[in-house]
């Protein structure tokens, strides 16, 4: 029996990928199923554990990650299996954030590459490896440039989706990482966006990846910032920058995220939309055995 599984999705990304997969594949002797509907990845990944392979490869963009996480914590499998990536999507964001660039060095990778145990997020009862994100995200980020993103980060995608909608709601929220007395919880008010990192960093410095092995949650909280010229760069920078007043940041391994209106908040997690009045979020530290390539660091954060 191969030890290794790749559960993959045909149609994700340019979805011209299937022959190249399955050809480099068989020359490894790796198991192969392909995820054709959404939440199929979940079962397949689930029995692939539960069969015994030690490695279960997701080969899809973010979402596809997400299921195949999922179906090993639903095998109860975290400490028996390794998790690998082949970045087949459109965006591949957490692929990228572990020095995973394309199919060569995901193949590469699985062979001989290096293995980390990092966190992984718990969402009340569903994981997530890279990000939970609540309220005004970039549904498309196509028209996001990239020299927006090296200079102010992850936030580029919520500024464009800013330069775009004509109108938001800000979301009445209570964020709470339990440090406070109960009267008194970490943050309460109107965000329009609440970020909260595991692989991912939503930072003004253009990084990226946040330190995945240092049991804490990246949390961003935008505030409602005022009607100026979102067009204008020197603004924009100015009101996402690391010391703006619109934008409150903390590090935390647990989070309460609480609807202060009667309508749930839309949670997307690795690009999975729940949506709840009410999450718990959890950091499992050095939980998941991940396969990453040489870009991967350790240590994003410094000493």
């Amino acid at each position: 029996m191969a030890e290794t599984m790749i559960v993959y999705n045909p149609q994700s990304g340019s979805g011209s990928h299937a022959d190249e997969v399955e050809a480099r594949a068989d020359l490894s002797g790796y198991a192969v199923e392909r995820s054709e509907r959404a939440g199929e990845a979940v079962v397949l990944a689930r029995e692939a554990a539960e069969s015994g392979y030690s490695t279960i490869v997701a080969g899809g963009g973010d979402g596809t990650v997400n299921e195949v996480v999922q179906g090993i914590d639903r095998a109860d499998a975290f400490d028996d299996v390794t998790f690998g990536v082949l970045p087949l999507g459109t965006g591949n964001n957490f692929a990228k954030q572990i020095g995973i660039t394309d199919l060569e060095a995901a193949f590469t990778a699985l062979e001989d590459g290096p293995r980390r145990t990092v966190d992984v997020g718990m969402a009340t009862d569903r994981p997530f490896v890279n990000s939970c994100v609540a309220g005004l995200t970039a549904e498309s980020v196509s028209g996001t440039s990239g020299s927006l993103k090296s200079r102010i980060g992850g936030l580029a995608y919520v500024l464009t989706t800013l330069r775009t909608v004509s109108e938001f709601e800000p979301l009445r929220l209570t964020v709470d990482d339990g440090t406070s007395e109960a009267s008194t919880p970490t943050w309460s008010g109107e965000a329009l966006v609440v970020m909260v990192g595991n692989g991912r960093q939503f930072a003004p410095d253009g990084t990226t990846q946040a330190d995945m092995e240092d049991g804490l949650f990246e949390v961003a909280i935008v505030k409602d910032v005022p009607a100026l010229d979102l067009m204008s760069e020197r603004v924009s920078e100015r009101l996402f920058g690391q010391d703006s007043s619109h934008i409150d940041r903390f590090q935390a391994p647990s989070l309460e995220i609480t609807s202060d209106s009667p309508d749930p908040v839309r949670f997307s997690l690795d690009g999975e939309v729940v949506r709840r009045r009410e999450l718990a979020l959890e950091v499992r530290p050095e939980t998941l055995r991940l396969v990453v390539g040489e870009g991967y660091d350790p240590a994003p954060m410094g000493p």
